[in-house]
Parts: structure tokens; sequence; C-alpha cells
């Protein structure tokens, strides 16, 4: 399989997406990636990387998206920036995914505008996958959709439940509707009607009604269904307070410890490997013919490496066409 990586993205530069790419190639037999990018800058990183050029392409693109460029001026001024290129490669069918910790908005900018989304997905989502007591769930969306209708959201619990199946080996994911109570009727209009949605539909069965923040990190949910303003706020605020306990930990737990302080930081900078968003690699544009895997800002060696074995996975599992199929039996309704 073939997954184009946007080599110039990233707060760090094109250097841990090249060293990304080696070590994912060294971990998948199978998978040969194609970096999108100056290659100028590229060839000899591949070089000084020992990246096998059997299994590693150059795809030339002069221009990159910066991180703090707006999506739509981005598109209509660098229509060769590397992460277009990445969709321009997808949608030809030339890869079949891609992997970017760039721009966040131009990366799902590049796939809205493509326009090729998967059957019956009205607008694709991003989900992310968090650990909990019980292991890891997803939430849905974290940033694509922030103003969307109930039938989308239907969709984001379908998809994904259909990700927490295939990828995180949950048999029966159990889903949950994000919402400022648990009880019915909580909630604005966007959230009452999905909720109906939920309950009287097939998903019933499935659907273990609205949840609250704190539910996410005790493992009572596999799948939290929610907008992308909201998800995206959970998401970052996740990210500070887990960054803010492993730094309370180490300057008042482990560095005023006398003795066995090798034994404390092991502990902590386990638990780092196990949780850290590095961990995973990157979240999912659900929703689009292909894979698109999208990447933290400060992604390193190790995080693209992982993202782009999610991405290979993903081919490997057929994972769109599981998505197709579930949401093929979902009765008709409107968007």
């Amino acid at each position: 399989m073939r997954i184009a990586l946007d080599a110039m993205g990233g707060d760090h530069g094109p250097g841990p997406n090249v060293g990304g790419a080696r070590l994912a190639l060294e971990a998948n037999p199978d998978l040969a990636v194609v970096l999108v990018g100056d290659r100028a800058q590229l060839e000899p990183l591949v070089a000084a990387a020992g990246v096998p050029a059997s299994r590693c392409e150059i795809v030339h693109a002069p221009n990159v998206v910066e991180m703090k460029e707006k999506p739509a001026e981005a598109m209509r001024r660098k229509p060769d920036a590397s992460v277009f290129v990445c969709w321009k490669l997808m949608a030809e069918g030339a890869v079949d995914g891609l992997v970017s910790a760039g721009n966040t908005g131009a990366v799902v900018a590049g796939g809205l505008k493509t326009r090729r989304f998967l059957k019956c997905v009205h607008r694709p989502g991003i989900a992310t996958v968090m650990p909990t007591a019980k292991g890891r769930c997803v939430i849905m969306d974290v940033g694509a959709n922030v103003f969307p209708k109930p039938r989308h959201l239907l969709e984001y619990g379908v998809m994904g439940g259909v990700f927490a199946k295939h990828i995180l080996n949950v048999p029966e994911p159990k889903l949950g509707l994000m919402n400022v109570g648990e009880e019915e009727g909580k909630g604005h209009e966007l959230v009452q009607k999905t909720y109906d949605l939920f309950r009287n539909g097939p998903l019933k069965d499935r659907f273990l009604g609205n949840i609250e923040g704190r539910d996410i990190h005790r493992g009572a949910i596999d799948v939290v269904v929610t907008d992308g303003f909201t998800g995206n706020v959970v998401l970052k605020l996740c990210e500070g307070v887990f960054e803010f306990v492993m730094n309370m930990v180490n300057q008042e737990i482990v560095a005023p410890l006398p003795n066995d302080r090798d034994v404390a930081t092991q502990a902590v900078r386990g638990l780092l490997g196990k949780y850290h968003y590095s961990a995973f690699g990157g979240a999912p544009l659900l929703g689009v013919e292909g894979v698109c895997i999208i990447c933290h800002g400060s992604s390193k060696d190790r995080a693209i490496a992982n993202a782009l074995g999610v991405a290979a996975l993903d081919v490997r599992v057929k994972l769109n066409e599981k998505i197709v199929a579930e949401l093929e039996a979902l009765p008709p309704g409107e968007e």
C-alpha cells in the first residue's frame, strides 16, 4: 500500500517526517511512503536517514501551508502546497491514504474540496482516541464540523463505532452523546434531536444515552459523539491537563526524591509513553474516500511513524468498506 506523507507539515519541519517514515517502513513491510514536499530539502534527509529508496518516493511540492495561515486563503494562493498535493494524489488513486502534521484546517479543507465522501456520508468528521481507566475510547468530532446537524452526529456514531471495533478491537462498542447532564431532555436543540435519532433508530441497543465530560476517562463509554467545537475543546483541555499533571508529578514527587529517583523517573516516562498523544499517532478524518490521518503539530518521529502505521492498518482492514456497509443500514433521513 502507498501512503502520502505531508513531509513539510508540522512545527519541526521535514526532519521528523522523514525519521517517522523510516520507522514506519521498518515496522510495516507492506508499506510504501510517498514523501510530498520540497525535493531539495527532502533528498539529503532521506539519504542521511537511510530510508530504502525502493519503498520511498519523493513528489515535489514547492509550497507549504503555514500553521497560522487561513485554510481558504492557502487553498487559493498555494494550490501546490504539500498537503493539497497529498489530497490530489489520493483523489487520483495514486496513494491509498495520507498523513499530515500540518495546518489542521488546511488538511480538512483539502478533503472537503475534493467532495470525495464515502457513500451515505453527509459530512466527514475527525475521530480521536482517548485513554481511559478501562482501555481506549473514540471521540468524534473534534474539529472538522463545528455546526453539525443531527444526521451528521448519527453518522459519526456509526463511523466511530466501526473505528472502535476494527481498529481498537472493542467487540461491541457502546455509544454516548456528550451533554451537560445525563438526563433525557438535557441540552440544546441539536443534542435533543440527536438523542432521539439514537434512541429510536437502529443504534438504540448500543446507545447508552447522554454522558458528561468526566465519564470519558472513567471508561464509561467506547464512542463519544459530539459537535466539532465541543470535541476540540475537550481534546485540548485533556491534553493540557495531562501535561500539567505530569509536570507537577515530576516537580513535586520525582525531583525531591533523595534516593531511587531513577525508578520514579522511569515510571513517569512509562506513563508518558502509554498516554501521550504520540502513542496513537494521529486522528483519522472519517468519511472521505481513502484514508486521512491528522497528526498533532508538534509530532516527532514516533508520532509520525505511529500515524503511518494507523493509516496502513485502516487500509488493511478495509475500514471504509465497513463504514459504508453500516451507514447503508441506516434509514434515510434529512441532512
